[in-house]
């Protein structure tokens, strides 16, 4: 959801080096974005002097704020120190502070970033529809062969990605089963993708979905991952890392969510052209802050997914 703060100033400062700081599993998918010149890796900016194209850097911006990195780049010297006027430490640590409440906005996740940009002279809004397209992830790895021929370009290659490593609300394995059930195999090559560490928690399905579906679970770096997700048709999950991806590379991203604040759609849903959320028209509380259950991503349809993947299984037929 970060990323298309690069692109945006990229538009705006053409000739902007921009360095994305992350942990180190998050490099592939910041080095697959063409906005992005440097992966910064929080361990090594937290211990180094750190250089962008052999010169220090002029301005940091607090996406994802931590006091450790904000006392860092203080200490650092960095002359712009972007931060929020809801964080006490930023008033010590930042010299340019933006007025900015998450918890309550009704903006999406992405649009929130870019308001962290106003320091820079940079008050443009987009649109969600607009912000599907500032991912710019073309910079992506050859898929090796041996994941390469799983593919099977006669029919509606998806990959179906339960887990969420426990960062957000899940659909039950079971509603993964019943959809699995519905999808017709002469049309579907279905996949099941997560860690390896995922898969004991997922042996129902593997048990009831039998040769139906292919295991790829902890079978690929996530650079591997990455490029499978754009050689595929679709992707089912909740709101995880590998849904955005999908949604950003352009590819059927089923997206399954509470309709509980802060994590609904309206603030976590997917973006990009062929994005496409699946929640229940209520407002519900009862589930907040219960981290063992969720009644209302349950009473989300298997019927509804399989409706949609079978129009866009005919959708490519026809092309």
């Amino acid at each position: 959801m970060t990323l298309p703060v690069a692109a945006v100033l990229k538009q705006h400062y053409p000739g902007i080096t921009i360095g994305f700081m992350g942990k180190s599993y998050t490099r592939p998918v910041i080095e697959a974005c063409k906005y992005v010149d440097e992966f910064i890796d929080v361990d090594d900016f937290m211990q180094n002097e750190i250089l962008l194209k052999g010169q220090a850097p002029q301005c940091i911006v607090h996406v994802f704020p931590l006091p450790g990195i904000a006392k860092r780049a203080r200490a650092l010297r960095i002359p712009w120190r972007i931060g929020t006027t809801n964080r006490l430490y930023h008033w010590l640590t930042c010299n340019k502070l933006v007025k900015l409440s998450r918890k309550k906005s009704n903006l999406h996740e992405a649009q929130l970033n870019l308001v962290l940009l106003k320091p820079l002279g940079i008050q443009a809004t987009y649109s969600l529809e607009q912000m599907g397209q500032l991912f710019g992830l073309e910079k992506l790895q050859p898929l090796p062969q041996q994941f390469a021929s799983l593919i099977q370009k006669e029919k509606y290659n998806l990959i179906l990605h339960p887990k969420s490593q426990g960062h957000g609300r899940e659909w039950p394995i079971e509603n993964y089963i019943r959809l699995i059930n519905m999808l017709d195999a002469e049309k579907f090559n279905l996949f099941i993708s997560g860690t390896a560490k995922e898969k004991e928690r997922m042996q129902l399905l593997f048990d009831k979905a039998g040769t139906v579906v292919t295991d790829i679970t902890g079978k690929m770096t996530l650079h591997e991952f990455i490029a499978f997700i754009n050689h595929c048709d679709g992707l089912v999950a909740s709101g995880t890392g590998p849904i955005h991806i999908a949604a950003a590379l352009g590819k059927d991203a089923l997206g399954i969510y509470p309709p509980i604040r802060p994590v609904h759609p309206g603030r976590w849903a997917p973006l990009g052209p062929n994005a496409h959320t699946f929640v229940v028209n209520k407002d519900c509380m009862a589930c907040k802050g219960n981290s063992a259950g969720c009644s209302c991503i349950v009473e989300v349809a298997p019927e509804w997914l399989k409706q949609l993947l079978d129009k866009k299984h005919a959708d490519k037929t026809r092309i």
